[in-house]
Order: C-alpha cells, then structure tokens, then sequence
C-alpha cells in the first residue's frame, strides 16, 4: 500500500512540475512582452529556463537533502533523453532540419559544456567554484546570444492584450509554486519507490526522474514535428541540455558541494556516455543538416539499448561500473 502512494504522489508531483513550468513561462512571457521586452530574447532566456524547471527543482532538492547521485544523474538522464528520444522520435515522425548557427555555435559549446561536466565530476565531487563557474559559462552564453538576437528583434511587435498584470503575477507565483512543490514530491517519494524496488539514486534519476523532467521538452518538440515545424527540436534540445548542465549543476554545486560517494564511477561513465550521445546526434546533424528517419531510429534505439545496460547494471545481471 505504502508503495502505491509514493507512485500516486510520484505522478502528481511530475503533474505539478509540468503544469508549474507551463504556467510559469506564459506568466513569465506575457509579463516580458507587456514591458517590451523582444520575444526573441525572452524565448532565449525565460522559455528556455522555463522548459528546464522541473529538472533545476528536482536537482536543487536532492543536493538539499544530501540526494546528490540523483541531483546528478537526473541532468544526465534529461539529456540523454533530450538528445536521443526527443530528438530521434522527432526525426522518424518528420527528417529533422537543423539551422546553420546550430551546427556552427549551438551545439559545438553544448557539447563543451558536457565536455567540462565531465572534467569536474571525474574526481567524484562537485565543489562550490566549480559551480560558480558552470553558472557563469551560462550567464556569458545567454548574454551572447542576447546580442546575437538583437540584430533579428521585430521591433513591430506588439504585447499581448489579453493578459492582465494580476494574471501574469498569478501565473507566474502560481508556476513557480508549483514546480517547487512538484519537485519535492518527486525527490521524495521517487527514493522510497528505489529504497523499496533495490534502485540505486543513480539509475533512478538516470530514468524515472529524467522521463518525468523532460517531459515538457518532448511535448513541445512532438508538436512541432506534426505541424512540419520540427526544425525547432534541435534549438529546443540544444538550449534546455546546455541550461541543464551549466544552470542547473551550477545551481546545486554552488548552493551545496555535491559528492557522488558510492555512485561516483557509474555517474563518470553515464557522463561519457552522454559525450558521446552528443557526438552522434552532432555527425547525424551536419550530415546534409537534418536527421533522417533512420537515423531517428538509430539514436531511439541507442537510448533504449542504453536504459536496458543501466537497469541490468543496477541489479547486478551484468558487470560494469
């Protein structure tokens, strides 16, 4: 019985993240559009952040409560699943275009910010300035692609009518309320469901808590693909693993020192993994600039392949770090 209701309060708690980060970046949006700010810019920086939410609080929570393989581990796990399941269903659905400034800056220093995370978590532990420094990496890109994107601003646009002031503060609160409650129940109640199934804080944020995180990411680039607008998956992906590994592991390293223990050698080995995920989704990219079918198959096959070797390594069936 105790179990049925750490999954019911699972579920709700990924329901509140989802919902959360919805009403929080329409409030957030609005609310920018109302002060002028350019919706290019708001899209690089408050729907980005946004679509993250729910894995920043789900991360933050678990370096909180000393949770950090999961903090970690749940960052991994959203972009692999980002780069292999949202954007290889994508690609089978419709052949995924990819944008020139993608190949040519996006994805090259997503793919050094992974490069970096490795670098710090290899030693097992995640300091302080490490984290410091992954945020400011951050902060530098979004500034950068600030001025890149002024050169582009619609300066036409107009605010949306329809949305009062009280409705953004209310959307806005009201979102950001519920992705804090939402990932403490996911925290929570996602270790009793690994304590009782002999899941390891690893594998549980490598699937459980990166599916239900990541969520937002595969709805919004599913849509896009029926409607033949699927060239926004790779920006999509691009934006939320780079606000995943230097916003999110900045966060969490900065507010408490994250120390992988017992965890830390499986963790190091996800994170090559995770590098070389990036490496196939980029030769998949630059090959005539969109990703075919097969090559959606490919990455979707890779990914399931990949949580099959993760759960037979928790449970000792195979060897392995």
């Amino acid at each position: 019985m105790a179990i049925l209701i750490d999954i019911v309060l699972l579920v709700a708690g990924f329901v509140l993240l989802i919902k959360g980060a919805d009403f929080f970046v329409d409030g957030a949006s609005s609310l920018a559009k109302k002060l002028k700010v350019p919706s290019l810019i708001v899209g690089l920086t408050i729907v980005a952040m946004g679509t993250s939410a729910p894995e920043l609080a789900v991360s933050v929570s678990s370096a909180l409560k000393g949770s950090n393989a999961l903090a970690v581990s749940n960052v991994i796990g959203s972009n692999l699943f980002n780069l292999l399941i949202v954007l290889g269903v994508c690609s089978v659905i419709r052949p995924t275009s990819v944008a020139d400034e993608v190949i040519k800056r996006d994805y090259p220093i997503s793919i050094g910010a992974a490069v970096l995370f490795v670098i710090f978590i290899f030693n097992g532990t995640v300091e302080r300035w490490e984290g410091a420094v992954l945020l400011a990496c951050l902060i530098a890109y979004i500034i950068a692609s600030i001025l890149a994107a002024k050169k582009n601003i619609n300066k036409d646009e107009e605010p949306p009518a329809d949305f009062k002031a009280w409705k953004c503060a209310l959307f806005i609160f009201g979102g950001a309320a519920g992705i804090v409650f939402g990932g403490n129940l996911v925290v929570d109640h996602a270790q009793n469901i690994a304590l009782a199934a002999g899941m390891s804080q690893a594998l549980v944020g490598l699937t459980i808590c990166a599916v239900g995180t990541s969520l937002p990411e595969l709805v919004t680039s599913l849509t896009a693909a029926k409607k033949g607008e699927n060239d926004m998956a790779v920006g999509n992906v691009v934006g939320s693993n780079l606000f995943n590994i230097l916003g999110i592991l900045g966060v969490s390293g900065l507010i408490s020192p994250i120390t992988l223990g017992a965890d830390a050698a499986s963790s190091r080995f996800d994170s090559f993994i995770l590098i070389g995920a990036s490496l196939l989704a980029f030769i998949c990219c630059v090959t005539g600039k969109k990703i075919s079918r097969i090559q959606g198959g490919v990455m979707t096959a890779a990914y399931v392949a990949y949580m099959a070797f993760a759960i037979m390594r928790n449970y000792g069936i195979i060897g392995g770090v």
